[in-house]
């Protein structure tokens, strides 16, 4: 190791002997290597500044005096020796272009004090250091004659040596400085090519010596010289103090901050990650659980069955229920058979009034729809008007404007197109993927003119809409022209220019000479995007047209690291503007995204062979949705259709061919079907009148939920109607009413309970659901009242014309009457009496049917714990949507996500020290300030979901305010004497007119005065911290000057799935809490203050924050008014109650459980669905609970068989096959929407209400039903005419007999 110093002194001797050590032959303490100015650098070309160079001097520095002194004291105070001994290598023209160039890096690097001064020692050492010939070495001069004919010699390259500890001390102190307006580092600006990641010490002194850089007038050579180690020939390496960041320069200052250097930071606590999942040992813990639940219960069943096959044994025929509630529950049950009958028979007698009636009332509030409003929003559906997102998108769209709007394209490669390796001149062989070439660059730019030159005509106004008229210009915004529109592509870094995008030079580097073109001015752009000039011979900037950064990860996607050239994607980004609804532009901004996805189709098209491209526009997601609905209410027509065919079908009882006109029931099927639709309409017309919106989820799915209760109803009470035999001397009316007597209770049960369940239901904070819930039970509500009224007069002449043997549609035609004919043609009944029945409940299989369907339920909540939350942005397109493409290449290929702003309200003093502190993240701020919060939430983005620090407005307002820049600048005299003087003004009244005379914090006058002239400052070279377009509508002011609202912008890392964009919710949530609690301890701040975050997305996942507790909520609700609705209506049997709501609540496990199984995610929609399961699930339940709970067969197995034979027809009939035909058709919609949520959740629903209606339901109430009411001897008689279900049914006596 003793070698290494002695090797790397040789080779710099060896360097210096090749670098004509003529030129500066003296090396000695006192002496300078040049001195003065001798005009500009004849080789640059371009330059950002005054590239005027000095002129060979190798004598004794010279003394400082008056106002040479007095300006060294401010720009290189660490010079200064004396009044009377400070000696310099610089004049006073030199100094004063040193402290041009010391403001411009100032504005960048004065946030850290350390970091600013080291930086502006090197360039203070370099030029007027009076030791500079010890350290510097002239190489290369240029002879050139003044106009007065003197003969010059001008210093056009030198060596400069430092030592290595010297020069990474400076660096390291500047590495982590913060660019606020980016989120960026300052480095990213000062090392070339290599940004932020791969700057290193020497290439950061590099790209400072680069004459093409745009800034440096020279060419400079930094040679890092080893610790230790001497050039040789009296040159002594500078080896200077260079102050670390965390210190302080004196002891009135600060050292830099934590977000700018990392020494400076307190330990921060890495945040707690994810709960791990829940395991017991190595085994999945809720399954675990789930498993010994299963067995415990599994346990207490059998050991119940045992028990019981003991006792039985003793008593083998129940004892009748006695008591109150049984008393009660008969009387309550006689009560309303009585009222049924009496009403049944009324309108018997009476149909046509009735029927007119009904109609009318039904068309006279199904007018109300003519009032409908349709509501489309997301937001207005699925966020409650009142909830936090909304309130806060409120607060920021009054105060900042709605959300800009995008249009966007990405473009790949197709696999074809190779890439290729481009060997640089200036930056070195690098790779380049197949999609980064000219030709499609060229094809990109062809785009672009097509975009920018689209117009819309609008009738309306009777003008052209253009590119101009709506597009988002930060820059420009009160007149903007095309050039100023916000575009962010990879043709921008050649300001979408044909020309420069061909331009070829040729450049020499050392001993090397090549060309240069668009290679390398893009690996140098992707780099450095804030450059304005690059080092190539092209003399380029990176700005893009409209005076803005294009930066490398909104242009480019799918590159590996930060390797931007292996991009796989090309990106373009049009920014919009968003005007409200109301706003006349808001139809002008639409017309134009239509001709944007027009002109860009076209461009696919033309260009599918060779690139592959996707493309997006803000309206794209509602128009493809609105696409789909219209495309597939064909299929919903067809699957009403088929339901209707079905009914009309099997609602009538053949006896003969003959007969199979009189004996049709197609007019009474078309008739109960009219009254379902009469329902929907008149409950949508009701509530419209109300002032109620609707969706098209509720057009979607409340037909099919009244149709599955109405027509479960129909079925049950003419299948009644059917089966049952008039008694000797009863009228056609009085048998219409016994029949309606016998059934009606049970329909009002379950009409009842699901009336109220809906009603609760309608208590969610969501719109979407709590409208739906409203519209639901005031359907149903109005349903079984049009039945009752209605359709029961349309039996009674349906009655009446099959009586008189007239033809069903046709009824003016007939044939001959007949006497009674006996009962029909039946299938079903006859199956469940002789084969079905007899199998379920036999001895040995209801046992196994228990611990099945344990086990299913069991399974289920298991399940339920393994199913997705939320709804990805893909399921709401239909599978032949464009944006299919683009969601799966934005999810591959976008390096980062989008931007959330953390939101101040008012009632915080941001002009106070304290409060000014309690925000920044500069020298002297807060290490718990709001953007030193956000900026540790980044250092974890896997738990913030934060990757980019906020961009501060009051942080690039300090440094606006610096006075060592010329940003903040007073005009001191003439007729603007007082008001604000830009930076690149030359007025003589704005010199020494700096806003502030210190580096400090402004009073409370200055920061109200300044900060009007900051936000509207337009950025430049000569000051780069404006902050119009960066901070111009990021601060929201009332009329006084007090800021009411302000917002600090960060970047979320790419989110793939709605899962995660809540958890970023969340995430986000938590740190503005944090934050919200720290500020409130600022004084002055106001108790009612808070910081909140705000994306655009934020108020469609927010309600995935409670959508399961609301969810379980709502269910909960559901069930209660089911199970105390079948109380009290079954006269207090609380077995049978019981009995419902477990089934029921078995239903809904199984259907979550299968969920998980098919990929259903759980989401407000599927919340829809599932409340409508309860409803349905009440259907499949209820009827068969109440035909058990009024038999009054001696055992409960004859009991549970009874109700399975007379109800078990009727719920497959009018319960299950009217849901699923029209289930199935919907399978073949093109939304997947529909095919997941409509198709797949509906066939679960369907399927598991049938499986545990017919299996499991009749098993559970052969254990635990109740004893009947009356004995079986007296059950006739006690049991009235009117007390059965259908109780002397011919299949049923016999065929079951007592299993115990």
């Amino acid at each position: 190791m003793a070698a290494s110093p002695v090797l790397a002194g040789a080779v710099l001797g060896t360097l210096l002997a090749l670098a004509a050590p003529e030129l500066t032959p003296i090396h000695r303490a006192g002496y300078c290597a040049f001195y003065d100015e001798c005009g500009r650098n004849p080789e640059v070309n371009v330059s950002l500044v005054s590239s005027n160079v000095p002129c060979l001097y190798n004598q004794p520095a010279r003394l400082a005096t008056g106002a040479l002194l007095q300006l060294l004291r401010s720009v290189c105070p660490e010079l200064v020796r004396g009044d009377n001994d400070t000696r310099v290598c610089c004049t006073l023209r030199q100094l004063t272009a040193l402290q041009v160039s010391v403001a411009l890096s100032g504005t960048v690097l004065a946030r850290c004090p350390s970091c600013s001064r080291n930086f502006a020692n090197l360039y203070c050492n370099n030029i007027c250091s009076p030791d500079q010939s010890l350290f510097t070495n002239v190489t290369r001069i240029v002879n050139r004659t003044t106009v007065l004919g003197v003969q010059q010699e001008a210093v056009v390259e030198y060596q400069c040596f430092y030592s290595q500890r010297y020069a990474d001390a400076a660096f390291d102190s500047c590495k982590g400085v913060r660019l606020p307006a980016t989120g960026g580092y300052a480095i990213d600006t000062m090392c070339g090519i290599y940004g932020a990641r791969l700057c290193t010490t020497q290439r950061w002194l590099d790209f400072q010596g680069d004459k093409n850089n745009g800034l440096a007038p020279l060419q400079i050579d930094f040679q890092l010289v080893p610790n230790g180690t001497q050039p040789g020939d009296g040159i002594e390496p500078l080896d200077e103090r260079a102050w670390g960041c965390n210190e302080a320069l004196s002891s009135d200052q600060q050292p830099c901050s934590c977000q700018d250097c990392a020494e400076s930071c307190p330990p921060v606590p890495a945040p707690p990650s994810p709960a791990p999942p829940f395991r017991l040992g190595a085994a999945d813990g809720a399954l675990v659980i789930c498993a010994m639940l299963f067995g415990f219960f599994a346990l207490v069943f059998l050991t119940a069955l045992m028990c019981r096959g003991k006792k039985k044994k003793k008593k083998a025929v129940l004892a009748p229920r006695r008591g109150c509630a049984v008393r009660l529950g008969t009387c309550s049950h006689r009560f309303l058979a009585g009222i049924f009958r009496r009403w049944g028979t009324l309108v018997a007698g009476h149909p046509l009034p009735v029927l007119v009636v009904a109609a009318v009332v039904a068309a006279g509030l199904s007018a109300g729809m003519a009032t409908l409003r349709l509501t489309t929003d997301p937001v207005e559906l699925w966020s409650a008007p009142g909830s936090q997102a909304r309130q806060e998108k409120a607060f920021y769209d009054e105060h900042f404007g709605p959300f800009l709007r995008t249009c966007q394209v990405i473009v790949t490669a197709r696999d074809q197109r190779p890439g290729a390796t481009y060997d640089s001149v200036v930056l070195g062989a690098k790779n380049f993927s197949g999609v980064l070439s000219a030709e499609v660059l060229q094809v990109l730019l062809e785009l672009q003119d097509q975009l920018t030159g689209a117009s819309v005509w609008m009738q309306e106004e009777g003008r052209e809409v253009t590119l101009q008229d709506v597009c988002y210009a930060p820059l420009n915004p009160s007149g903007p022209s095309l050039a100023d529109c916000c575009i962010n592509s990879v043709t921008q870094y050649f300001q979408n220019n044909r020309t420069r995008l061909a331009m070829v030079a040729t450049q020499t580097v050392g001993k090397e000479t090549g060309t240069v073109d668009w290679h390398d001015h893009l690996i140098y752009c992707v780099n450095s995007p804030l450059s304005f000039k690059d080092i190539t011979s092209l003399e380029l900037s990176c700005m893009a047209e409209y005076g803005g950064p294009v930066f490398p990860y909104i242009a480019l996607g799918g590159y590996p690291d930060s390797e931007y050239t292996q991009a796989e994607a090309l990106i373009i980004t049009y920014s919009l503007n968003n005007f409200p609804r109301s706003d006349p532009r808001h139809k002008w901004v639409l017309s134009w995204e239509q001709r944007f996805l027009e002109v860009v189709r076209d461009f696919q098209r033309n260009h599918s062979q060779n690139l592959s491209i996707s493309f997006m526009a803000e309206r794209s997601l509602e128009d493809e949705i609105n696409r789909t609905t219209g495309e597939d209410i064909p299929v919903f027509a067809v699957s009403y259709l088929v339901v209707f065919a079905y009914i009309a079908l099997a609602l009538g009882e053949y006896t003969a061919w003959r007969r199979v006109l009189v004996e049709s029931k197609v007019t009474l099927a078309l008739g109960g079907i009219a009254v379902v639709l009469g329902a929907v309409f008149a409950s949508m017309g009701f509530l419209a009148l109300l002032g109620l919106p609707s969706s098209l989820i509720i057009l979607e799915v409340v037909p099919f939920l009244v149709l599955a209760v109405g027509a479960d109803n129909i079925f049950i009470f003419v299948q009644e109607y059917q089966q049952s035999q008039r008694e000797a001397g009863e009228t056609r009316e009085q048998h219409i009413g016994r029949v309606l007597a016998q059934v009606a209770p049970s329909m009002l049960l379950c009409s009842l309970s699901e009336v109220i369940c809906f009603l609760l239901g309608a208590l969610s904070s969501m719109p979407a659901v709590r409208t739906f819930a409203l519209t639901a039970s005031v359907a149903i509500a109005f349903d079984f009242l049009l039945q009752m009224s209605g359709f029961v007069a349309l039996l009674a002449l349906d009655a009446r014309r099959q009586e008189a043997a007239r033809f069903d549609i046709c009824c003016c035609c007939g044939t001959e009457k007949e006497g009674p004919t006996g009962p029909g043609l039946r299938v079903l009944r006859p199956f469940l009496s002789h084969f079905y029945t007899p199998l379920l409940l036999h001895r040995l299989i209801r046992p196994l049917v228990v611990l099945l369907f344990l086990f299913f339920s069991f399974a289920g909540l298991y399940l339920m714990l393994q199913v997705s939350v939320g709804l990805d942005q893909e399921i709401a397109m239909p599978e032949d949507s464009y944006m299919l493409q683009y969601f799966s290449d934005m999810n591959q290929y976008l390096p980062v996500g989008v931007p959330t702003y953390f939101v101040t309200t008012s009632g915080y003093n941001f002009s106070s020290p304290e409060g000014t502190n309690g925000i920044c993240s500069s020298a002297g701020c807060d290490n718990n300030s709001l953007t030193q919060m956000i900026q540790y939430a980044t250092r974890f983005p896997n738990v913030s979901y934060l990757a980019i620090p906020a961009t501060s407005w009051v942080d690039d307002f300090l440094d606006w305010l610096n006075p060592t820049g010329r940003c903040c600048r007073i005009h001191r005299f003439g007729n603007l004497t007082g008001q604000f003087c830009p930076s690149t003004s030359n007025d003589i009244s704005c010199a020494l007119g700096q806003c502030l005379n210190a580096t400090r914090r402004p009073t409370v006058e200055e920061f109200e005065r300044f900060l009007p002239w900051f936000l509207h400052d337009l950025p430049t070279l000569q000051c780069a911290k404006g902050g119009l377009g960066a901070y111009d509508t990021a601060v929201s002011m009332d009329a006084n000057g007090t800021i009411v609202a302000s917002r600090f912008m960060a970047y979320q890392r790419p989110l793939r799935t709605s899962q995660e964009y809540t958890a970023a919710l969340r995430a986000a949530r938590a740190l503005a809490e944090n934050i919200t609690g720290t500020l409130r301890q600022v004084p002055g701040t106001d108790p009612d203050f808070r910081v909140f975050p705000y994306t655009v997305t934020y108020v469609y996942y927010e309600q995935y924050l409670t959508v399961v507790g609301e969810g379980l909520f709502t269910l909960v609700l559901c069930l209660v008014p089911t199970f105390l609705v079948s109380f009290v209506l079954l006269g207090m049997d609380l077995r049978s109650s019981v009995a419902t709501l477990i089934t029921i609540t078995m239903i809904l496990l199984d259907t979550v459980g299968i969920m998980a199984l098919w990929d259903i995610p759980y989401n407000a929609v599927a919340l829809i669905n599932l409340v409508a399961a309860v409803g349905i699930s009440v259907e499949f339940v209820s009827h068969l609970t109440c035909a058990f709970a009024h038999s009054t067969k001696p055992t409960h197995v004859e009991r549970a068989a009874e109700a399975t034979i007379t109800m078990g027809s009727k719920v497959v009939a009018g319960v299950a096959m009217t849901n699923l035909p029209g289930i199935v058709v919907l399978a073949f919609a093109k939304a997947q929407l529909i095919q997941i949520f409509f198709f797949r959740l509906n066939l679960i629903i369907t399927l598991a209400g049938l499986a545990h209606g017919l299996i499991f339901l009749p098993v559970l109430l052969s254990y635990m039903g109740p004893s009947p009411r009356a004995t079986p001897g007296d059950s006739k008689d006690s049991a009235g005419p009117d007390m059965g279900l259908a109780l002397g049914n011919p299949y049923f006596e016999g065929s079951v007999r007592q299993r115990r």
